[in-house]
């Protein structure tokens, strides 16, 4: 997947009936590790086996009209994407910023207005790279600072999502999230779905570029 600002210059997703193809190209930068700050879905390494696939409880994993995976806080973000792939050792995005500062995606912008970020916590895949959970009231103001800022998510109805991992990125694909991006370049293949976001210039998609 290409990088886009940060991800923060990057970032990614998607109801799949097919599994979608594999995401995240790993082009070096710096030191030649992509940390979650350098790429919206940084490109990772490590292998990781999936989550149990256990039931989740309270709002995790409701559907709204759309279809669109909802939940009431990062722990219920957290439960949904654990029946996909593995998100453990949740942490608040302060307590996990003091010994990973820059390693998974959101440090600044959740304190900033524009992005309607409500709750904002980090868990780690299987291979200990990080997946900030991102609680979002307000989606369309969410999208709105995207498009600004050029990044890309994995998003539900109220939450987003940014995985490092190629492994957890690829299995998200299977989840009912959605790629979210203002690409105006990005060609969807046919096959896969392509819906307009809340946003001009924007989309959902269920189709993840390499």
């Amino acid at each position: 997947m290409r990088p886009s600002r940060s991800l923060a210059a990057g970032a990614a997703s998607l109801a799949l009936l097919a599994m979608l193809s594999g995401c995240g190209s790993d082009s070096e930068s710096g030191s030649g590790t992509k940390t979650g700050a350098d790429s919206v879905f940084g490109s990772g390494g490590g292998s990781e086996t999936g989550a149990d696939g256990a039931g989740t409880g309270g709002d995790t994993g409701q559907s709204t009209a759309d279809g669109l995976p909802q939940a009431a806080d990062t722990a219920s973000v957290a439960d949904y994407l654990n029946q996909y792939t593995p998100c453990q050792d949740v942490a608040t995005g302060d307590e996990y910023d003091d010994g990973h500062d820059g390693d998974a995606w959101g440090t600044d912008e959740s304190e900033d207005p524009a992005w309607s970020i409500e709750e904002r916590a980090v868990c780690t895949d299987g291979s200990g790279r990080p997946i900030a959970l991102l609680v979002v009231p307000d989606m369309k103001k969410f999208q709105t600072a995207a498009r600004s800022s050029g990044d890309e998510f994995l998003v539900g109805e109220n939450f987003a999502v940014v995985p490092v991992g190629d492994e957890a990125i690829r299995s998200l694909q299977q989840s009912g999230l959605r790629f979210l991006t203002c690409d105006a370049d990005l060609a969807v293949p046919s096959g896969f779905e392509k819906e307009p976001a809340l946003v001009d210039g924007c989309v959902l998609t269920n189709y993840v570029p390499e």
